[in-house]
Order: structure tokens, then sequence, then C-alpha cells
């Protein structure tokens, strides 16, 4: 059992903010026992850490990051994206057949998640299987849990991209041999097709298949660009429309191993969603993942979030680097209130998102992939960061909740002084300089 003190804050609904000033929370085998602003009587005999009057917050959650991307952050912005795939994103995700240099920017990469106070993340490896299981490996390493998929495609990318599916199948076999989806670890394969545009119908059949035979998720991208969904128009005539496209194949769930109220798909983006789409998304739990700076980046638009929301229809937020240029999910809220705000200004009855819906979008929201996380209710995973935002106030007269809103505005990694996942503290993973 571990007990910890501090300003505890997490967002139970997505209206509303927990907060208990110095309270207590009990953690048992990862999970939490329980929240109290006094602790009972029957764990008084068990040491507390106490972490004073920092804030106690749920850990972040990435729903989309394309890990072979890390080297571009921050790069070749001013393209929309089919020529900023072409140009910039293929050439470098060729380099990761190289397995020393996939080695040197996946630790890189694993450890920037880890510095953002990112715990859990669904992340696309590249085409080469190899590479795929070392960042799965790295993940589990580092003691973070995540959904990894190799990317399967064999259509419309440079022939060192291009796959059978024979081998894409082999190779998707191989990674849940390793790591095992029934197993109680942190890290998992996911069925990763990269889009339609990149895979035949005979690769995204394939994959339809494996998501049936080993009860995986699925994760993808979905109306993000008008060149894009015209391209898909094209080449699926017989669809009704982009998802219709992934549903034909069986890759928008559900599954059975993922019932109930746990998605068992991402579909990032869904920028130019909305009527039959947006309805077949909320029939089948489809998971949206919201990635503001990307949608912005590559010139895609401004994802519809309060219509998915007032749907019912599950959004986590994403980094998507290197479409996005920033590694922070705390960014990620600020630019999903904006980025609403601007919805706003052209529709008044699509309310902009407040603090505490982004705040859940973050954690409990995207945490329903991984199963209980996001969350200090009792039986979710302790995934936690501990902040320490003295350094960002300037008076004394700050609510706790103040502090936090100016943390995720104004904060930044060199904050966060403590993260755990399921209970574990994780330290920095490769403090030994060795991630060079």
């Amino acid at each position: 059992m571990q007990i910890f003190r501090a300003n505890i804050i997490y967002t139970p609904e997505s209206h509303r903010f927990e907060v208990i000033p110095h309270g207590f929370v009990a953690v048992s085998d990862g999970k939490v026992e329980g929240v109290w602003q006094e602790l009972p009587a029957h764990l008084a005999d068990i040491p507390v850490t106490d972490w004073g009057d920092r804030l106690l917050i749920p850990a972040m959650n990435d729903m989309h990051v394309h890990a072979p991307q890390y080297r571009n952050q921050g790069i070749a912005m001013d393209l929309e994206l089919l020529p900023w795939l072409q140009n910039y994103t293929f050439p470098e995700e060729l380099k990761y057949a190289d397995t020393a240099y996939a080695s040197r920017m996946y630790r890189r990469f694993v450890r920037d998640l880890w510095r953002h106070g990112t715990m859990r993340v669904a992340a696309f490896a590249s085409v080469h299987p190899d590479s795929t299981l070392l960042l799965m490996r790295l993940l589990s390493q580092a003691g973070m849990g995540g959904f990894v998929g190799k990317v399967n495609m064999n259509r419309n990318c440079p022939e060192g991209l291009q796959e059978s599916v024979e081998d894409a199948m082999k190779a998707c076999e191989a990674l849940v041999a390793e790591f095992d989806p029934t197993n109680d670890g942190r890290v998992h394969p996911i069925v990763t097709p990269r889009f339609i545009p990149s895979c035949t119908p005979e690769l995204l059949q394939a994959c339809g298949e494996m998501v049936r035979r080993y009860q995986l998720p699925v994760q993808s991208h979905l109306s993000e660009n008008h060149d894009e969904i015209a391209l898909v128009r094209k080449l699926e005539p017989q669809s009704r429309h982009y998802a219709d496209a992934y549903d034909r194949y069986g890759l928008l769930g559900p599954t059975a191993s993922y019932a109930g109220n746990r998605p068992t798909t991402i579909m990032a983006h869904c920028v130019w969603t909305d009527g039959d789409e947006l309805e077949l998304l909320r029939q089948r739990g489809v998971m949206v993942a919201h990635c503001p700076t990307s949608n912005l980046n590559v010139a895609s638009g401004l994802a519809p979030i309060r219509r998915f929301l007032d749907a019912g229809i599950p959004v986590g937020l994403g980094s998507d680097v290197s479409g996005g240029h920033d590694f922070s999910i705390f960014r990620m809220m600020v630019y999903a209130i904006q980025v609403s705000k601007m919805h706003y200004q052209r529709d008044k009855s699509c309310a902009f998102l407040t603090l505490a819906e982004a705040f859940w979008m973050a954690t409990k929201s995207a945490g329903r992939f991984f199963g209980q996380v996001g969350s200090f209710e009792p039986g979710y995973d302790f995934d936690a960061l501990v902040i320490d935002d003295s350094p960002l106030l300037v008076d004394d007269g700050y609510t706790l909740l103040e502090r936090l809103e100016r943390f995720v505005y104004v904060g930044d990694d060199r904050h966060i002084v403590a993260r755990y996942c399921q209970g574990c503290l994780i330290s920095d993973p490769w403090d030994d300089g060795n991630e060079k």
C-alpha cells in the first residue's frame, strides 16, 4: 500500500474538477483504493509520501503520435498533408530499416514522452517489424504504457515502404507473439493501416482478419484533408464515405475483448466528419484523436469537437508529432480550447471547450482506451504527475484551479517533479545520457 498527500485535482466527469486540498490518495497494487480529505483511521500507520503544496494530477495520454517522424518535429510546416508526406515524412520513415538509427531516435522519442508527462501513448511506428519491436521494448523498459502499431501500407508510397500483404501480416504476428495482447503488461500491439490511400483492399481485408483473429484494437486516420477524402472516394467508390470504407473491412470496431465502455478503434483528426459518418463513429464507439496543432500546421482545418462530445463520441488528444510540433498534451489542451473558440465564432450554438473538458479529454476520456486510466476514482490505475508550480506563482491569492490553469497555459516539463504509471515511479529512462 502507498499513500500520497498533495493538492489532488482530477475530472471524474467532463464538466467538473474534483479538488481536494492537501488530500490523501491510497494506492494498492498500482490501483487507486480511495481519495480522502482526511486519512481514514485504518490507514494511519502506513507511511505517507507527502508532496506538500504541490499539485497531484492524472498523467497525460497521447492518443496519436508518429514515432518515426521524431526527427522532423518542427520542420516542413509550410506544406499540406499529401505533399508533406511525400517530400518529408516518407523519406524519414525509410531510415527505420536501420535498427541502429531507430534505436537512437526511439530512445529520444520515449524520453521526450516521459519528459512531458505522457505515461500512455497510441503510437504509429514504421513498416519495419524489427524497429517496431524495438520501440515496444523501449516503452516497456521505461515502465510506460501504450499501444504500438507497425504501419501497414502497400500503395501510394515509396518502393522501400511498400510491403506484400503476406509480409505485413507475418510482421504483425511477430508483434503479437512477443507482446501478447491478453497479458497484463503495459505495452500492446495495435493494428495500424496507415490510411485508406496507402492500403489496397487486399491489405485492408487482411488487417480486418488480424483484428478478428486476435481481438486487437485499431488505429488509423480519417477525414483529415479535402484532397485525401477525394482520393478515398476515388479508391473506394462503393463506400458511402471514408469511415464506411474502414467499416467494410471490419476496421471500425467493436471487438469482443474490448467490450463495454472501452473503445476499440482510434481515428485521428476527423476534421471533416459529420452527418452519416459521424453517426457511424458513434455507433461503433470509435475514439477520435483530436490533434489541433497538426490540423493547423498542415492546413487541414478545425475539427468539430463539440459535435463529437454532444453525440457521445469519445475524444482524446494527440500530439501527432511530426504533423504537430509539440509533444506536450498540456499544450494540446490549450490549442483544443482555442480551436473550439474559432468554431464558436462561426456558430454560437457550438459552445467552446472549458478547461475541465479539455483536461478530461487528455486524462479520463483518453484513458478509457487503456482500461481504467486517467482518474483517481477507486479501481483506476494510479497514473499521476506531481507538479511544482511554485515558480509560476507571483502572488499568494491563487485558487488551486487557477494554479492548475496557469500551469497548463504557461508551465512546462520543468515543473513536473514526479511521474507514476500504474503506481510505479517512472524515473528518467536514460539518465545516463545514452539516448544520444
